[in-house]
């Protein structure tokens, strides 16, 4: 497990990580998505023990990375985004010199050597030198070495940047393999690939947590209404009529027909309760086919852009209303000096 509290990294003037705290439990797989500057590298770099931080703890299963960092960092597997390669190294020198300085005992190095190749299949590149390689098996070499030592938790950051899609697919299913047996922390400004293997979702912008939780937890805290599209084989006003007499629509949008004889209407409600049920039900009774219903569910990068969206404008506005309360305060004690001076 990982506890972070109250994390705070600045460089100068500029704020990187600002007041995040998050916990990461066992056996899940964790996407960590923000923006490019979000902070997401930083706070990486700080967990695994490469940065310190301005304030804040970082607790890795039970151990302070700044006050235990030798104990806090068995714990951990690290793939940068540029992986810490070797080039004039074999594939299998490489990771021999890793389980040395992970320092993995003799007589088990051989064994989880052999392992890590074949969880990652690069087995048969083990005497080529890591240069002849391609990027993709470059990326399985990286991820080979955070393997050694088979620690609990396993951060990747950017894990897929710069690969063709064939090899983004062959990662991504080595990253669900790999979470049969380890935690992971994968941190992405990609979309897909956040949805494409995480149980658990933090979204950061401007160093600061805006939102967390699984998936399906995103969607229902930003989805506030359910839209559903009809097309029904009747005329507008018996549509309008039946629908006047469901429950909960808030409001009706009509499109343009692409079926001659049918009507075609978007359906918004309160997402209490699913209201094709009703829709259903209410159409069936008139008799009025429905020959499509779909409704429209938000896409991760729809949660993405609306929670980072919204941050952004309570920071600007907070800005502004300390900014005009300045202006306040300075105008206010201007005119006790007029007021003094008569």
């Amino acid at each position: 497990m990982i506890e972070v509290k109250n994390l705070v990294k600045k460089y100068g003037n500029h704020t990187a990580v600002d007041n995040l705290s998050f916990t990461v439990k066992d056996e899940q797989v964790y996407g960590f998505l923000g923006p490019n500057g979000a902070g997401k590298s930083t706070t990486m770099n700080i967990i695994i023990g490469y940065l310190s931080a301005t304030e804040g703890e970082v607790i890795i299963n039970g151990h302070d990375i700044f006050e235990e960092p030798e104990e806090a960092k068995k714990c951990i597997g690290y793939l940068p985004e540029l992986p810490p390669l070797y080039m004039d190294m074999t594939v299998k020198e490489y990771l021999q010199f890793v389980a040395e300085l992970k320092k993995v005992p003799k007589k088990e190095r051989a064994e989880q050597i052999e392992k890590a190749m074949q969880m990652t299949n690069i087995t048969d590149m083990q005497k080529r030198l890591i240069k002849h390689l391609s990027k993709g098996y470059k990326q399985r070499v990286g991820l080979a070495q955070a393997i050694i030592g088979f620690p609990e938790i396993i951060i990747l950051d950017e894990p897929t940047v710069g690969l063709d899609p064939k090899q983004i697919i062959e990662i991504r299913d080595l990253i669900k393999k790999l979470s049969k047996e380890h935690t992971i922390i994968l941190s992405s400004h990609i979309m897909q690939e956040i949805s494409a293997v995480c149980d658990h979702i933090l979204i950061i912008n401007k160093g600061q947590l805006v939102a967390e939780g699984t998936p399906e937890e995103l969607a229902e805290m930003t989805q506030g209404t359910q839209e559903v599209t009809l097309r029904v084989k009747a005329q507008k006003a018996t549509v309008e009529t039946i629908l006047n007499s469901v429950k909960d629509i808030h409001r009706k949008e009509y499109l343009e027909p692409v079926e001659e004889n049918t009507t075609e209407v978007v359906v918004y409600a309160q997402k209490q309760k699913d209201i094709r049920v009703d829709l259903f039900k209410a159409f069936a009774a008139q008799k009025a086919p429905i020959l499509s219903m779909s409704s429209y569910s938000k896409s991760l990068e729809d949660i993405f852009l609306e929670v980072t969206e919204d941050h952004a404008n309570k920071k600007y506005l907070a800005k502004e209303e300390k900014q005009t309360d300045k202006i306040k305060e300075t105008e206010e004690k201007e005119e006790k000096q007029e007021e003094s001076e008569e």
